[in-house]
């Protein structure tokens, strides 16, 4: 699809709705909004790249951080320790589109238990776990229209799947090796193993090419727009109703409100690290589970002295990982995993929590290459406890390369209230704004879920008749990829931040949409979900808007 350009707006003017971040949520905001007929500007602070300025060049998107995260990260466990610095603690990407330009593509969607899974399962002691204030039932119009306006593969009717009320637009990604392998181990062993719905196009579909195979799919951006990032597939609909603008480049620091506690613009440096202030009749913050709420902490102000919506004391509380396990394997045959997507076939049978286990959670599991590009596999060839380096690792490296393939786990992570994003006091960026500094120590029972789920995936390399197989282990984390429940969605305002119209509690024209919305962390794979809930809020604030009740 070729991408426009849309209107320029003067900073002078007050728009309807200013989007802080163009990711995933923010992406598919701008798109509703300004196809609602409102004057939208998106403020992203990464840069924009057209589809032939992404590059297949490992050394640049993995170690230099080319589109990753900018903001400096400290970390610790617990709130009695000093927090550290910690390069490459969040994976994500400050670039037009967000994460959703990098993310690997796996859409699941979530099921009714995790909307309720507070009242089914009880308390979980040391953690928050509550009931989201909506159901699967509210959300699923809003998973049908990411499946057919963002596009994603699958094929209806995997295994336990929640009721849709449309098929998938188009059929699921070819299978590949990893996905035979899986499949038919996963069968040995009883399970049921079903085509995975990804976000990247098997077939043309809304003016955009299919998947061409060239494998620089997770970690890169996809210069066919077969990947369904909010840079491909929502940005230029909404740019071409005229009424959005894309401002790359820029940085919010704050979010300005008035005597009344009304929001009434947001102040950024631009590209020339000038500051401006761009003022909107509403504000949507949308980027993602620890910059927003990084910047709502950093919006303090005499009249919101812990921070802007933040009366609760809950933003930024409830930080949710999602947790993983990793088993790689080598087979006797080449696989040549790196081509193409990452994942063709997934497993959920382990979705739900069962008591038999012994300890709450639930996850699923898919075979992948994951880390097959050159320099990554050769830092990571040798298996935990192998020496790297000498001729049996050179021999390692260039026998496991088209060889090898890993089952990764996915699974829950529970909201603990200890674990959360806030702002470092002494470490600041390179404008003196406060570092995110991470508080987080995995649940004990999603520890246990990883290693159930690890065992499984040894279970598959076995079934499947692997030569070697070479188990990570389980440790508490230490970085985060999905950046979940900081300013969580609840019907109380001493308990949650945003309402189920994701408005703030505090502040009735400031709105609050993306991974920190989420009340519980599903199985993994939150994208879904996320993108789902913005198109939901599109609807909601909408309908206030046209009521004049923004």
């Amino acid at each position: 699809m070729t991408q426009g350009y849309g209107v320029t707006y003067p900073l002078s003017s007050i728009v309807d709705f200013v989007i802080v971040g163009s990711g995933a949520a923010g992406g598919v905001l701008a798109k509703e909004l300004s196809s609602a007929g409102f004057a939208v500007v998106v403020l992203e602070r990464g840069p924009r790249l057209r589809p032939e300025e992404f590059e297949h060049d490992e050394y640049k998107y993995f170690f230099q951080n080319h589109i990753g995260a900018k903001t400096p990260v400290t970390w610790r466990e617990t709130p009695n320790q000093v927090a550290k610095p910690r390069e490459n603690a969040i994976w994500g990407a400050h670039i037009v589109g967000g994460s959703s330009v990098h993310f690997t593509a796996n859409f699941w969607r979530f099921r009714p238990i995790d909307f309720n899974e507070r009242s089914v399962v009880g308390d979980i002691p040391g953690a928050a776990l509550a009931d989201w204030p909506i159901t699967y039932d509210d959300l699923e119009p809003y998973y049908t229209k990411v499946d057919w306006h963002v596009g994603v593969s699958g094929e209806a009717g995997g295994w336990g799947e929640p009721r849709r009320s449309r098929p998938y637009p188009v059929p699921p990604l070819p299978v590949k090796s990893s996905g035979v392998l899986f499949e038919r181990a996963a069968r040995k062993l009883g399970w049921h193993p079903f085509p995975a719905p990804m976000a990247i196009l098997s077939r043309a579909h809304n003016g955009r090419t299919p998947c061409q195979n060239c494998g620089f799919c997770q970690g890169y951006g996809c210069e066919f727009g077969a990947k369904s990032s909010t840079l491909a597939s929502m940005i230029p609909v909404a740019e071409r109703t005229g009424r959005c603008e894309i401002r790359p480049n820029c940085y919010v620091r704050k979010v300005q409100v008035d005597a009344r506690g009304r929001a009434t613009g947001v102040i950024y440096f631009d590209r020339q690290g000038r500051e401006q202030l761009q003022r909107a009749r509403a504000i949507i913050l949308s980027c993602n589970g620890a910059e927003t709420a990084r910047l709502l902490l950093m919006s303090k102000s005499n009249r919101f002295p812990q921070g802007l919506a933040n009366s609760s004391g809950m933003v930024g509380q409830h930080l949710m990982f999602n947790g993983g396990s990793m088993v790689a394997g080598i087979y006797e045959h080449p696989l040549n995993e790196y081509k193409g997507a990452q994942v063709t076939r997934i497993a959920l049978d382990w979705f739900d929590s069962d008591s038999r286990r012994g300890f709450y959670g639930g996850g699923g599991m898919d075979a992948r290459g994951d880390i097959l590009l050159p320099i990554l596999w050769g830092m990571s060839a040798a298996a935990p406890g192998e020496r790297n380096w000498g001729a049996d690792y050179k021999a390692s490296v260039e026998y496991g390369f088209t060889r090898q393939m890993t089952v990764m786990g996915h699974c829950t992570s529970l909201p603990v209230a200890d674990n959360s994003v806030s702002l470092d006091p002494t470490l600041t960026d390179a404008r003196g704004l406060p570092a995110i500094r991470i508080t987080y120590r995995d649940h004990e029972d999603d520890l246990k879920m990883m290693r159930f789920l690890l065992e499984r995936g040894k279970e598959i390399h076995a079934a499947a008749g692997a030569q070697k197989v070479m188990p990570v282990p389980i440790t508490v984390s230490a970085s985060g990829v999905h950046l979940l429940g900081t300013c969580r969605m609840g019907n109380d305002p001493r308990t949650s931040v945003v309402d189920t119209n994701h408005r703030a509690h505090d502040v009735p024209n400031l709105f609050i949409c993306d991974g920190s919305s989420l009340v519980t962390s599903g199985r993994g794979q939150p994208t879904m979900t996320i993108m789902a809930l913005a198109f939901r809020a599109g609807d909601r604030i909408t309908d206030l808007a046209r009521r004049g009740e923004v």
